[in-house]
């Protein structure tokens, strides 16, 4: 594993490019048209962070000093452009509007803030109580939400194949992972190091999601993006930590190709070698380790995890055996040779990722 060469931001989106590829080629241009305009958007916004990382972002002021253990949110109003942030339409303390969209993103954004606050001591996405910036009715028909290296952006989806995608709270908590993620471990965006970036982010979206629901492990539904499927598609949600693979079989959007074990593993050059695709072998990881446990899933295969993400021993090249080696250590670090190392050693085993 090389040593982490400090911040290197990457643009992440909740929708994997494979997924809007298959949409863009439908006959009917209802569902290709927002598809083929969100792929060039997603393109663009791509390449601009590409291009942030190598030249460097605008100096901007120093924010204000904020009490520590508190949220700073703002929420903006692109109004279907795509000029970021937009026009400034919550702050933080403010009383909800009459935009249900506006409000589940601030909702989302305390939820995320409170979950790492409560449960791990981290004060915010960097640890020092960085501002957490929202955009919402981003573009038309913006198929996609993501996370730029700098804040969380929302479309509010076609109606037709997705919905508004500030309706899941663990979406909004997938993508501000992404923030927690660059600001430690600091992933590569490629194979298998990319697909741990994307599943600590799934990891940390359905924790978000079932801490503020109240859920154990076993009440949990363990999908990322329930509800933000459209009636007329078949299926439940975008991915499934304890079915990979069965989230979605429809006639437009395909079938589900997510593997829950290294006999499925798949090799492709697409999605940067497949990112959110085998990201469903260290998910199914962590939800068997989890259910194995039960109980509230944040307090202890969730603290292995973020202990791994945290601890500085995670090489930005990780591949999975290096992530699951490090979760066996962690384990017997904070809770010694029990049931929590037994849980997280066989969850490894089940999905054929060896440990060290």
């Amino acid at each position: 594993m090389t040593a982490n060469r400090g911040f290197e931001p990457v643009f992440c989106t909740i929708v994997p490019p494979h997924v809007l590829d298959r949409l863009a080629q439908a006959e009917d241009p209802v569902v290709h048209g927002p598809a083929r305009r969100t792929l060039r958007r997603d393109a663009y916004e791509r390449t601009q962070r590409r291009l942030t990382t190598v030249v460097g972002a605008p100096a901007v002021a120093a924010p204000a000093e904020a009490e520590p253990g508190k949220p700073r949110r703002t929420v903006y109003d692109a109004r279907h452009r795509t000029a970021l942030p937009g026009t400034k339409v919550r702050g933080e303390g403010d009383a909800p509007g009459r935009d249900a969209t506006v409000n589940r993103a601030y909702a989302g954004l305390g939820a995320t803030f409170e979950l790492f606050l409560k449960a791990y001591s981290r004060d915010s996405i960097d640890g020092h109580g960085l501002p957490m910036d929202a955009t919402v009715h981003y573009d038309e028909d913006y198929n996609n939400a993501f996370w730029n290296g700098e804040q969380m952006v929302f479309g509010d989806g076609d109606g037709e194949i997705f919905l508004d995608f500030t309706i899941p709270v663990d979406v909004i908590g997938h993508e501000l992972a992404h923030g927690v993620t660059q600001y430690t471990a600091n992933l590569d965006y490629f194979g298998q190091s990319g697909a741990l970036n994307e599943s600590v982010s799934d990891v940390f979206g359905a924790l978000i999601k079932q801490y503020t629901l109240g859920q154990t492990a076993e009440e949990a539904d363990w999908l990322i993006g329930a509800g933000l499927l459209a009636p007329r598609v078949t299926g439940k949600a975008l991915r499934s930590m304890k079915e990979p693979g069965t989230a979605y079989d429809d006639d437009v959007l395909g079938k589900d190709p997510q593997p829950a074990t290294m006999d499925d593993y798949v090799r492709t050059g697409r999605d940067n070698g497949g990112v959110h695709i085998n990201s469903g072998i260290p998910n199914h990881a962590f939800y068997l380790a989890a259910t194995t446990l039960g109980g509230h899933a944040w307090e202890r295969a969730g603290q292995v995890w973020y202990d791994v993400l945290t601890g500085g021993e995670l090489g930005q090249d990780a591949q999975f055996t290096d992530f699951a080696t490090l979760t066996v250590e962690a384990a017997r670090a904070r809770f010694g040779e029990g049931e929590e190392l037994r849980a997280v050693t066989k969850a490894w085993e089940r999905v054929g990722v060896r440990t060290l």
